[in-house]
């Protein structure tokens, strides 16, 4: 591979480096770049040659003259991170991906990721154990013993594929243990003979992983198809993005907390719409928040629709390496080659971006967001008047507990609990609760699962891990738990009164979505918030009450108890803080968590070739990973399987949440000997083609508008007039040749990163996806299963197509006639004999997703990849 001559040696106490010194090769012009396109441009520069690289400078430089690029360049990550609910599919594809190059006669041990890949187990954990001081170790046997199959798999791929290295469980949440311990921001690489100093850019098959760009990591969040071709040695093919600037100033108030921020952030970019492009951060405001909090906000960047929410590094990134225990010729290295390579952040700069907004961090106010979406942002006081809107009329009241109870209350998620001062400000405000004597209600159910194994250490060590549980939040456990729909039964009380239609319960979460069913497939209803508010609202068990007018609770004297009287100050936050910090936990931590017995005594095969097993639950041979799998461009008339509204998450597409005990999906593990009472969730069924395929659009908000009355997961079969269930009235199909397609509205696909949304719709016999618009991760999935997906004009919107049984939709695009954003036609064909003409757009971005969908998808392309070598 060809690398530019290094322009300039980087001298430190005791080595020198090579780095791309992009202030000496572009001088001023330079400083008119968005610091992410800084970094792409390096990444180019190195990494290319001869006419591409030219061209790709070009092409950077020539964005400067409007803001915006149709360019395309190629990108090469580092390293990939993943964990075990996305690295299970992927790794279950390569497992099959080896079978299928060893009966074709190739050495199956040629197949091996080219880049490192870090995996961590973290999606796994669930809440069965709260409020109690063994809860971590019980919860961590129940993981071990419901997926000790799967992570046998793992342990196999950890053995044998090269370069995969796995996280036990215990050990945190994927995003804290790469901002904690694998972030490097600048890493030394050898390159013959040459050490480099580079900027340590990275790509993680989760929605979440732009929280490193808190720290100045250049990384964002793709599907597992995605990744598979980049650490198959592909670069990703990008179109030079749009960058919205987003200028901050002031500094954030009293009250005011990174989460509020994130909030505010989410609120406003989704008003103008950011989805696929990169967010940067700049102004004075930013020097302001400390790394921490600025992970925080770049976290929610799925969240906000948004590639990226870019922080660059100053001296307070080079304070958060060293307070995590880096090095200090780490820390040197980092603040000398950004510096050096026009990285380094400088409050004044304003570079060219493609437009701007300005948030005032002093107006930022404590809020929440919810019920339903992360960006519908609300003051506290506006809880009781958003919940009494829904119009929820109970059969009758509940004599033991409100209309609205808080039936979940979690501290939860890498967003909110990988910022020390979140939870100390949490432990602060259930400290001065509990002088107070308040009591938690009976019927919410409490949990706190930081993102680190530290997070124990500093909270013990600032004397507040002993206040937490004393009102019910004892850790649980190291893991994403609530926030990605692993909470656990719900209490009695709330199940029963849910059964008799006396309530309607809320959730009260620290976590990223609160999307209806995400946390848990019978809460419809959450807000998200700051870990102490969510102390709050746990004490006060109501979530219409008003926290800013009415009282928590009465003490023992009958005194009120108010909101304001409980908050900690910023000085008692930060004085905590400074009690419970040490450096050397986040090392010592870790390193503990990783040596976990249970896992390491798991036994694991060791051969070339996964042996797999036909009475397997857990893990099957994916029928898509195959060469033979080929492209389903072509000119077709189609059967709508679906056609569906706006903003279908990912979560109803493909659940990871528990698997109701009554459903098909569980029926058909309890033929095969399941225990009906301990499914476990979706997500630790990806490995297995035959549960997902069972599970794909199972939601019970998901509303069909093609059988509005049809039960979960059905749909209507038109040539025999049946509702069935979804995989059933596709093999129908299937077996008829007929071609379906499926028809949605705005934002399909937003959420988390899963492939599993776009498998399950190839399994499903999908052949296009029409939407108004596509979020970015789900798109690139879609194309990534050789599913082509059309953009509808916003004239065809699916509520103006009022598309019938009968009605069926002609596609014509054949193969050599596909290009980036070109035009397809589509005709509707009525079924009394009318023709309406679509003109649709391929949501197609870069000429490698168009040679994808020629190929048929990843796998496909993968597999005639190695063949051909071989």
């Amino acid at each position: 591979m060809p690398f530019v001559t290094p322009t300039h040696e980087l001298q430190l106490a005791d080595e020198r480096l090579a780095i791309v010194d992009l202030p000496a090769l572009f001088g001023e012009r330079l400083q008119r770049l968005p610091v992410v396109l800084r970094l792409l441009l390096e990444n180019v520069i190195r990494n290319t040659g001869g006419e591409e690289r030219s061209a790709a400078i070009d092409a950077i430089f020539a964005w400067l003259e409007t803001g915006s690029s149709e360019a395309e360049i190629a990108f090469q990550p580092d390293r990939v991170l993943m964990h075990d609910t996305t690295s299970t599919p992927a790794l279950v594809d390569i497992a099959a991906m080896r079978d299928a190059l060893a009966e074709a006669g190739v050495d199956p041990t040629v197949l091996n990721p080219r880049l490192p890949v870090d995996v961590s187990v973290d999606h796994s954990l669930a809440v069965e154990a709260y409020a109690r001081d063994d809860a971590p170790q019980l919860n961590l046997r129940h993981e071990l013993r419901r997926n000790q199959e799967r992570y046998r798999f793992l342990r196999w791929a950890g053995k044998v594929l090269k370069g995969v290295r796995i996280h036990p469980p215990g050990t945190g949440i994927m995003h804290t243990i790469n901002l904690e311990q694998l972030a490097t921001v600048v890493t030394r690489q050898q390159r013959g003979d040459t050490t480099w100093a580079v900027p340590d850019v990275m790509i993680g098959t989760d929605s979440h992983t732009p929280m490193v760009n808190g720290i100045g990591v250049l990384g964002w969040g793709v599907g597992g198809l995605e990744a598979q071709t980049v650490m198959f040695g592909m670069p990703i093919m990008l179109r030079i993005p749009d960058v919205v600037g987003v200028r901050l100033t002031g500094a954030l108030q009293g009250g005011a907390l990174a989460t509020d921020l994130a909030l505010t952030v989410t609120q406003r970019l989704r008003a103008i719409g950011v989805a696929g492009e990169f967010v940067e951060f700049f102004g004075p405001g930013v020097a302001t928040l400390s790394a921490a909090e600025r992970a925080v906000v770049a976290n929610m960047a799925p969240e906000y629709g948004a590639t990226t929410g870019f922080f660059p590094v100053d001296g307070r990134t080079l304070d958060y390496l060293a307070g995590t225990g880096r090095a200090p010729r780490d820390v040197e290295l980092v603040r000398a080659c950004t510096q050096r390579a026009g990285l380094w952040f400088e409050p004044a700069a304003a570079p060219r971006y493609t437009r701007t907004i300005d948030i005032d961090l002093s107006a930022v106010g404590m809020h929440i967001a919810g019920p339903r979406r992360p960006q519908d942002l609300l003051p506290v006081s506006e809880a009781r008047r958003t919940l009494a809107a829904l119009g929820f009329e109970p059969t009758r009241p509940d004599p033991a507990m409100p209309r609205h109870p808080v039936a979940i209350a979690a501290i939860t998620s890498c967003t909110n609990t990988s910022d020390p001062r979140l939870l100390v400000a949490a432990g602060l405000l259930a400290r001065n609760a509990r002088r107070r004597g308040l009591r938690l209600p009976s019927w919410v159910k409490t949990s706190l699962s930081p993102g680190s194994p530290a997070a124990a250490d500093y909270l013990a060590r600032a004397g507040l891990r002993e206040e937490l549980a004393a009102v019910g939040f004892d850790i649980v456990g190291f893991g994403c738990a609530t926030c990605i729909g692993n909470s656990g039964p719900l209490p009695d009380a709330i199940r029963d009164a849910m059964a008799a239609g006396r309530i309607a319960p809320v959730a009260a979460l620290s976590g990223n979505r609160n999307f209806p069913g995400r946390v848990h497939p019978d809460l419809e209803l959450g807000f998200l918030m700051s870990p102490p508010l969510v102390v709050a609202f746990a004490l006060a068990g109501d979530a219409e009450r008003d926290l800013t007018r009415e009282p928590l609770q009465h003490d023992a004297h009958g005194r009120p108890v108010f909101l304001r009287e409980l908050w900690p100050t910023d000085d008692e936050i930060d004085a905590h803080l400074a009690r419970g910090t040490d450096r050397a936990d986040y090392r010592r931590a870790f390193e503990l968590a990783s040596r976990n017995p249970g896992w390491h005594d798991l036994a694991a095969p060791d051969a070339p070739l996964y042996p797999w097993d036909e009475a397997s639950n857990a893990l099957r041979r994916p029928p898509f990973a195959a060469a033979s799998e080929g492209s389903q461009l072509g000119h077709y008339a189609a059967w709508p399987l679906l056609v569906v509204g706006d903003d279908i998450t990912t979560d109803h597409i493909s659940p990871a949440s528990a698997i109701p005990p009554d459903s098909p999906v569980a029926d058909y593990l309890v033929d095969r000997g399941e225990d009906r009472r301990d499914l476990n969730v979706f997500a630790s069924r990806r490995g297995n083609w035959e549960v997902m395929l069972r599970g794909a659009f199972h939601s019970k908000s998901l509303v069909n508008l093609l059988a509005p009355g049809a039960p979960v997961a059905h749909t209507l079969h038109v040539p025999s007039g049946e509702v069935l269930p979804l995989w059933e009235a596709a093999r129908r199909y299937r077996e008829a040749a007929e071609p379906v397609v499926l028809v949605a509205g705005e934002r399909y696909g937003t959420g988390s990163s899963r492939d599993w949304a776009a498998k399950g719709q190839r399994l499903l016999g999908v052949r296009a996806v029409l939407a108004v618009s596509f979020e970015r991760i789900h798109r690139s999935n879609l194309v990534g299963m050789g599913i082509l997906p059309l953009r509808l004009p916003t004239a065809a919107h699916p509520n103006a197509l009022k598309l019938g049984p009968g009605d069926r939709i002609e596609v014509d695009v054949a193969p050599a006639a596909l290009a980036p954003r070109g035009r397809v036609p589509v005709r509707i064909l009525r079924k009394d004999g009318r023709v309406e003409m679509v003109e649709c757009t391929a949501a197609v971005e870069t000429r490698l997703e168009v040679e994808l969908l020629r190929k048929g998808g990843v796998i496909p392309a993968i597999l005639h990849k190695h063949l051909a070598e071989a």
